[in-house]
Formats: C-alpha cells, sequence, structure tokens
C-alpha cells in the first residue's frame, strides 16, 4: 500500500495494531476490510465507536463497564443471590459470564496488589467491597482471582480483611492452571473451576 506516514489509513492502521490480539498484519487486513465494507459496516463501527466513548463508565456498585450509573446486572434482582464473585478486570467479569454458571453479582478491583508496581489496597476497589458486604446482606464472597503471585496475594489480603465480617469465603477450585490468566480460559474450564469453588 502506498501511503506515507503521514496518511489517514496508514495511521488507522498503526492505532488499529495497537489493540490486543491484533499485530501490524491483521490491522491492515482488518482496515482493508473495513474500507471495503466502508458503506455499512464502518459507518457503522465509526458511530458505535463515537456513542461508547461518549456514553461508557463504570458501575458504581460493581465496577462493571456500563452506559448507566448501574450495570444490569447489579440492577437485576434475580442476581440478589448473597454471593459477589470477586474478580481483578472487567475481561474477568466476562469470561464468567460467558460460561453462565454464576448467578451472583460481581466486584471489580481494577487490578491486583503489586509492591513492584506500588499498588496497595486503596488503589484497589477494596475498601468498596468490604462496605458492600453489609450493606447488600453478602453471604459469600468468591475470589475468583488469577492464580498469579500477585492474585493469589490479593486474595490473602480479602480474605483477611473479610475475616471478621463472618461472611464464607471461598476460591476458585480445580480448571484453573497455576499462573493462568481467566480471560485466556475456555468456557468449559472456568464453569468447572466456579462449581468446585473451595474454602478460602
Amino acid at each position: 500500500m502506498a501511503t506515507g506516514p503521514g496518511d489517514d489509513i496508514e495511521t488507522l492502521i498503526t492505532t488499529m495494531a495497537r489493540l490486543p490480539g491484533l499485530g501490524p498484519r491483521s490491522a491492515r487486513r482488518v482496515v482493508l476490510h473495513l474500507i471495503r465494507k466502508r458503506a455499512g459496516q464502518m459507518a457503522q463501527l465509526a458511530s458505535l465507536m463515537a456513542n461508547v466513548a461518549e456514553s461508557a463508565r463504570e458501575c458504581v456498585a460493581c465496577g462493571n463497564i456500563t452506559q448507566s450509573d448501574l450495570c444490569p446486572i447489579c440492577t437485576d434482582p434475580a442476581r440478589a443471590t448473597g454471593e459477589i464473585c470477586v474478580v481483578t478486570e472487567v475481561a474477568d467479569l466476562w469470561a464468567l459470564e460467558r460460561g453462565r454458571a454464576f448467578k451472583g453479582r460481581y466486584h471489580v478491583l481494577g487490578g491486583s496488589l503489586s509492591a513492584l508496581d506500588e499498588i496497595g489496597p486503596d488503589d484497589l476497589r477494596i475498601p468498596q467491597l468490604i462496605a458492600r458486604i453489609a450493606d447488600e446482606h453478602v453471604s459469600e464472597v468468591i475470589l475468583a482471582l488469577s492464580a498469579t503471585v500477585e492474585g493469589q496475594t490479593t486474595a490473602h489480603y480479602i480474605a483477611d480483611s473479610l475475616a471478621v465480617t463472618g461472611v464464607t469465603i471461598t476460591g476458585l477450585a480445580q480448571g484453573v492452571p497455576i499462573g493462568g490468566e481467566l480471560d485466556y480460559l475456555d468456557d468449559g474450564t472456568i464453569t468447572a473451576a466456579l462449581r468446585a469453588r473451595r474454602k478460602f
């Protein structure tokens, strides 16, 4: 493609290549496809991206991405089961929802504790989780955090912080490999791990 470095098409390809799962070659193919279908797909995609950029926000209760103050999961009365599943990022919440095994509500921490990255408890949504325990009459907290050093450090910190509440604390069991990230696991593995959760 004979486009110069200042060309909008080349800039679009370079920008798309920065997205997760896309490299320069994949980005070039996506952009070429969109240009060929610009009357339908590209115009619709541009409109949707503009709308999402304007309206997307964090759910004030759980931290999920939504377009209103509360996400559909938090406003669904059928999900008020007394169970809260704690995840690291929104991608983990979406991965668990794909499996459709969990019928309660979620809490997104927004990261993991990390001394190297100077991320402490106050940098995560841990205080909000503690507040939700009493407010929502929570009976069980499921720690669905990645089986990494940071994930397990965060899980232990949360378990210690919630010990005085008397709430049951469980963690994902079989199916999640050591060092595994939830967002990369298949739906069957996530479902099996959630159903076989154990006392933390």
